[in-house]
């Protein structure tokens, strides 16, 4: 299935403004807000949350399932989709980032 079928199957994200991702060391290692460019991400992330409870590499395995087509660009291009980078980072490293919600207002 294509992102964007997957991004339909997934729990909306209405009520969320953003989540922290934080490593083992308390460290807030990136956030990922509820805005044009980023909502997909947010979804997928909060996702995996929710079922996992944090990012951890089976999670993220998961992840570059629902990212779909956009995993193989990714990894072909670098930087060019830094959530999905993350998410292969922590396969390859074998860590796992803690999810930490805020809620819209």
């Amino acid at each position: 299935m294509a992102f964007a079928d997957n991004l339909k199957q997934l729990p909306k994200v209405s009520h969320l403004a953003a989540i922290e991702l934080i490593a083992a060391d308390e460290q807030v290692v990136a956030m990922i807000e509820n805005k044009p460019g980023q909502a997909g991400s947010l979804a997928v992330y909060n996702h995996l949350a929710q079922i996992h409870g944090a990012i951890t590499p089976e999670a993220a395995r998961k992840g570059l399932e629902l990212y779909a087509e956009h995993g193989e660009d990714a990894r072909q291009n670098p930087g060019k989709h830094p959530n999905i980078d993350r998410l292969i980072g922590l396969i390859e490293r074998g860590e796992t980032l803690r999810v930490k919600h805020q809620f819209a207002l």
